[in-house]
């Protein structure tokens, strides 16, 4: 795909990480602000994970996949 700029395994840890963070915040394990910034923040490493790309990457033109 033209706009995959992760690799698999950045992509695997990122999905694995958002998931986590997801179930912190959404699982009451955090509660109160630090609860809501984890349940809104799980989902930039999952998206970026399920998608493959990731803006900063962009950004500063890097990539971690080989193409």
């Amino acid at each position: 795909m033209k706009f995959v700029n992760e690799s698999t395994t950045d992509r695997i840890i990122r999905i694995v990480l958002g998931i986590v963070i997801l179930a912190l915040g959404w699982g009451g394990v955090v509660t109160g602000g630090w609860g809501l910034f984890l349940k809104i923040a799980g989902f930039v490493p999952l998206l970026t994970g399920i998608v493959g790309y990731c803006a900063i990457y962009g950004l500063f033109k890097t990539r971690t996949n080989k193409v």
